[in-house]
C-alpha cells in the first residue's frame, strides 16, 4: 500500500511540475505574440501618419 501511495505522489508531483513548465512557456509565448501585435499596430500608425503628412504636403493642407 505504501508503494502505491509513493507512486501516486510521484505522478502527481510530476504532473504538477510538467503543468507549471508548460504554463510558464505559454506565458512567454503569449507575451511574445502580444509584442508582435503591438509592433504591427505601431508600424500601421506610423505609416498612416506618414501618408497623412504626404497628402497634406502635396495638397498644401494641414496634417492636424
Amino acid at each position: 500500500m505504501k508503494t502505491y501511495r509513493s507512486i501516486a505522489r510521484l505522478l502527481v508531483f510530476t504532473g504538477l511540475l510538467g503543468s507549471a513548465a508548460v504554463g510558464l512557456s505559454a506565458c512567454n509565448t503569449a507575451r511574445g505574440m502580444g509584442q508582435d501585435v503591438s509592433s504591427v499596430g505601431h508600424d500601421t500608425s506610423r505609416a498612416a501618419n506618414s501618408a497623412q503628412q504626404g497628402i497634406a504636403r502635396s495638397t498644401g493642407g494641414s496634417s492636424n
